[in-house]
């Protein structure tokens, strides 16, 4: 089989391609920043103290937040309202519609 590179079918999945590695690229960002800050807190503090210091989970809370809504933005749609999710919705509100119209 052969790939039309110029069809509007490849470009979105080459730009999903892109944005999931884009999300993953983010992920170990996180990762390893979050390692390094608890690394050094915990170095710094000691390990108990660095652990109970609550100030030492910001960055990660924060910035879990925004890795999350990257998530979503990637994955969210499909994951959260399943596939064609819009197209059964459309379709049940069609039917309700039809039985209320016969009522």
């Amino acid at each position: 089989m052969e790939i039309n590179k110029n069809s509007l079918q490849y470009r979105n999945a080459q730009k999903k391609v892109k944005d999931i590695k884009g999300f993953y690229v983010h992920l170990l960002v996180y990762l390893f920043i979050n390692i390094v800050i608890f690394i050094v807190s915990t170095r710094d503090e000691g390990f108990i103290n660095g652990l109970a210091n609550i100030w030492n989970y910001n960055t990660a809370f924060f910035w879990g937040i925004g890795l999350f809504a990257h998530w979503a933005s990637v994955f969210g749609p499909n994951v959260l309202l399943g596939k064609d999710w819009e197209d059964r919705k459309i379709k049940e509100l069609m039917d309700k519609e039809k039985k209320k119209t016969w009522e």
